[in-house]
């Protein structure tokens, strides 16, 4: 009986390596390829979470509830949600975690970077954590970071195919000034959220 059971436990353990492995080998993302590869950008406060059991997949999700403050790029209404996969059903013992995969805290405000959703609905940010911005006060203002620095962030940004020159002086032309964006003094992570999303702005119209 044990050795008729062993191959499907093999079985089951390789399924959640290579779901764990997934969602844990991501290279960096620079803020310029997040910005051209987000279907939707939003700045928005977290107002619902709630896992159950999707009714397309059949797992385990978390659907996250934000009220949009601004919407950077693409169409939302007043309130967007998403759906990511694993979370903890409640009253019961039912728990599926994908390391990588972002969680959100209600009452808190973050800026967002999603994909298209894929065919069953799932929708992470892009580059998972790298792609949600955590918004704090900061010295009487606000300041936004994904934990990565700054400099790095802003990394290979101009390793795309340059323009012709004269493409490249309509774009310079057509596109607001966006401000440099530096980290907080202090904090090599953190930028103020002015600054980010202005300079989000500027990407997502280039």
């Amino acid at each position: 009986m044990a050795g008729r059971f062993f191959p499907i436990l093999i079985g089951l353990c390789a399924l959640l390596f290579s779901l764990s492995t997934s969602a844990t080998s991501v290279l960096p993302v620079s803020l310029q390829r997040m910005a051209s590869a987000a279907e939707l950008i939003f700045y928005g406060k977290a107002i619902e979470n709630e896992v159950k059991l999707d009714d397309v997949s059949g797992r385990v999700a978390t659907f996250t509830t934000f009220e949009i403050i601004e919407l950077i790029k693409g169409t939302a209404g007043a309130t967007h949600t998403i759906k990511q996969i694993g979370g903890q059903l409640p009253g019961s013992n039912v728990r599926q975690v994908i390391h990588g995969v972002p969680r959100f805290t209600i009452g808190k405000e973050y800026v967002v970077f999603l994909p298209k959703a894929s065919k069953l609905g799932f929708s992470s940010p892009v580059g998972l954590s790298q792609g949600r911005f955590a918004v704090r006060p900061a010295q009487g203002d606000k300041s936004v970071t994904n934990g990565r620095s700054i400099s790095a962030l802003l990394e290979n940004q101009t390793q795309q195919t340059a323009p012709s020159s004269a493409k490249f002086a309509q774009q310079k032309k057509a596109r607001s000034p966006s401000p440099p964006l530096s980290a907080i003094p202090d904090h090599p992570a953190k930028a103020r959220l002015s600054d980010f999303l202005q300079t989000v702005r500027g990407m997502t119209q280039e």
